[in-house]
């Protein structure tokens, strides 16, 4: 099977409602990511020096050797830029990306996390890059932290953030612990749950964008001011949204060696009375929005068709087209994915088979659609959604003056263009039903093939709505 994993579709255009507690129009969550004297040095046991996110322009690592500038610039972090940050937001919930072995070279830095009723997230076991890692060796890494993470603090952590994560980092962290949430994405706007390791694993996406990270980036900002400015936009965004019923989540990144400096510090503070000037916003950690997004939101059993082997994939959908099993098996040859386990999706998928079909086999499906109000109705030989679908039209009863009618412009139709009158009866009323058979009988052959192809696809896309999107 051509199988696609990415879903491009999330939510849609109908989000749920978050809920936030209080009727909060927005969550405002601040992460302070504590990475220094975990990165890469040759005195950890790494093959060269740091150069992400740092005050050097086009830093390189330095194989076999400890960086003195870039080293100072991870301590400055630790030593000021982390109790610059404290101060700012030792009344506020934080949510702490602490890599493991950065944590166990800090205990003031989080004993004071702690005081503060911070929550200390992993964020690794070092700040290092997993995508080269083999599935073993990222496992090992992973079990590590939490071990060391528990020792350090004292409790195992509740949340995961790499960052600089692999193809199997979901997968394997949802798999060695028992985690609230894991943070490695940026797609969306809430929370959303997925399945990682055989298991329901929720997902609270982070940001890259509302992310002091782009201090030190070649396209990023230069001064604070910018980064102020980006904040309160986006907030304001996201708080209107609230205000109309689409409550969000704000998530802000933050390091303690960038937005730790003085001329930055100030920027944040800004930012934050800001946001503290509104009514209704909920700053949480990212537990916290975790745990009620469980409770509010639980994952949902739901078909998903683009799991489906072949035999069940036509036992489901093989008579959305009427009785036209072989679309249903074009569509499961096609290349799904998460996005066509909808209505729309498996429509869509329905659809492109039907639509790149000669004009033979499409006329074959225009043919096996019932004479609307005709005999095999009378006689009760209609399928189950045509019976439904008539019914709900008010079909079933016609006077008898009526049925003679419907029965009469039929054979009318039929004999000038060579199929049944297909409408989407579900769209329509009896009387409309009939302006539309008196309208559309005069037609060339042309102009109501195709008119009858777009009523069979609507009535497909009927049908998979009542079935998928009850």
């Amino acid at each position: 099977m051509k199988r696609y994993p990415r879903d491009l579709t999330g939510y849609g255009a109908n989000p749920p409602v978050a809920q936030w507690p209080n009727g909060a129009k927005i969550a405002v969550q601040i992460v302070l990511n504590y990475e220094e004297g975990g990165e890469n040095n040759t005195l950890h046991g790494d093959p060269a020096s740091e150069a992400f996110l740092s005050e050097i322009t086009g830093a390189q690592p330095w194989p076999d050797q400890r960086h003195w500038n870039m080293e100072s610039i991870y301590e400055y972090g630790a030593r000021a830029g982390f109790w610059r940050l404290h101060r700012i937001l030792s009344d506020l919930p934080v949510t702490v990306y602490g890599v493991a072995t950065a944590l166990a070279r800090a205990p003031q830095q989080v004993a004071a996390m702690q005081a503060a009723g911070w929550e200390i997230a992993s964020h690794g076991l070092k700040w290092v890059e997993h995508k080269d890692m083999s599935a073993q060796e990222e496992r090992a890494q992973i079990k590590e932290a939490i071990r060391l993470h528990t020792e350090v603090t004292g409790h195992p952590p509740r949340g995961w953030y790499t960052g600089r994560c692999s193809m199997n980092t979901v997968d394997l962290v949802a798999a060695e612990g028992e985690f609230s949430y894991i943070a490695d994405s940026y797609a969306d706007d809430l929370p959303y749950w997925v399945k990682a390791a055989g298991k329901d694993q929720l997902i609270v996406p982070y940001t890259m964008d509302c992310n002091d990270m782009r201090f030190a980036i070649q396209a990023g900002y230069s001064n604070g001011d910018q980064f102020e400015s980006y904040l309160k936009d986006s907030f304001d965004m996201l708080y209107a949204e609230g205000q109309a019923g689409r409550p969000a989540m704000l998530s802000i990144g933050l390091h303690c060696r960038l937005i730790g400096r003085p001329g930055r510090a100030m920027a944040l503070k800004r930012a934050l009375a800001h946001f503290q000037s509104h009514e209704g916003v909920w700053f949480a950690t990212r537990a916290q929005i975790a745990e009620h997004w469980a409770r509010t939101h639980p994952p949902q059993t739901k078909l998903r068709p683009s799991q489906m082997d072949l035999d069940t994939f036509v036992n489901e959908f093989g008579g959305i087209f009427e009785h036209s099993p072989w679309i249903a098996e074009g569509a499961h040859a096609l290349e799904l994915g998460p996005a066509h386990d909808t209505a729309a999706g498996v429509h869509n998928a329905l659809s492109r088979v039907f639509r790149s079909a000669s004009e033979d086999r499409r006329l074959s499906v225009l043919t096996a659609h019932p004479d609307l109000a005709g005999k095999l109705a009378t006689a009760g030989k209609l399928t189950a959604e045509s019976t439904a679908e008539q019914a709900g039209a008010g079909l079933d009863l016609l006077t008898d003056e009526e049925r003679a009618t419907f029965q009469e412009l039929n054979t009318q139709y039929v004999a000038r263009h060579g199929f049944p009158f297909i409408i989407a009866v579900k769209d329509n009323t009896k009387a409309s039903i009939l302006e539309a058979f008196h309208r559309r009988i005069g037609n060339d052959r042309a102009t109501e093939f195709a008119e009858a192809c777009r009523q069979v696809e609507r009535i497909a896309e009927l049908r998979l709505q009542e079935k998928l999107d009850p």
